[in-house]
């Protein structure tokens, strides 16, 4: 060895703060597909643990048991899932019908991509055991959206377009009775082609506006 090499050559060491928070998201995001195609129940430390190239032991210095990984990976995901702030204002065209519309079909794309239908699938089966991820999924996930709708209902009502005294619960009502019906056959492998789904999400909003509007 000679003594440029010696110089040269990088020494090992700790992980800097970067690779190790690359490591990390390395983790969750391999710990999910894990989730998402086994289950909780199915999946192991083990096998994750070895899909990512670490030790059980590393594993486990940071999770302190399977529960705890799984609530970090799919509160990840469901962040990352989530529609940019920016996409739901985009969504606001001047037209209030068409603006409802634009929010209903924005949520129910979201549910079906194929990710997106995973998460929301293990999500449903996992939240009796995890309620806590059903909250992360309404906080991170919904909620943007429901003050967004809300912001525009209120909105609507001062200008006299409609009379609702309770925008948030108002948002969510129309969530429930717009986007739910449909997301359901999504999640049951029965998608509505796209005329009836078009058709529906448009008879809901219309059902909606009729219910909202001022007597």
């Amino acid at each position: 060895m000679n003594e440029l090499t010696a110089i040269t050559r990088p020494r090992a060491g700790r992980p800097t703060r970067e690779q190790a928070e690359a490591r990390h998201a390395e983790l969750l995001d391999h710990a999910l597909d894990h989730f998402l195609d086994k289950g909780f129940e199915q999946a192991t430390i083990e096998a994750i643990a070895a899909d990512v190239g670490m030790t059980k032991r590393t594993v486990y210095a940071r999770y302190a048991d399977k529960a705890s990984l799984f609530r970090a990976a799919v509160r990840r995901a469901i962040g990352r899932y989530a529609i940019p702030e920016e996409r739901i204002q985009a969504t606001d065209c001047g037209d209030l019908a068409r603006t409802l519309v634009n929010i209903a079909m924005l949520r129910i794309d979201l549910v079906s991509s194929p990710e997106g239908l995973k998460l929301q699938r293990i999500i449903n089966t996992e939240s009796y055991r995890f309620p806590d991820i059903f909250a992360d999924t309404y906080e991170l996930g919904a909620l943007p959206t429901i003050r967004f709708l809300a912001a525009l209902l209120e909105r609507e009502t001062k200008a006299g377009n409609l009379a609702i005294d309770d925008p948030i619960m108002a948002a969510n009502v129309f969530m429930s009775m717009v986007v739910s019906g449909p997301v359901r056959f999504i999640l049951a492998a029965s998608p509505l082609p796209k005329k009836d789904l078009d058709n529906r999400v448009a008879f809901g909003v219309r059902l909606f506006l009729d219910g909202a509007k001022p007597r």
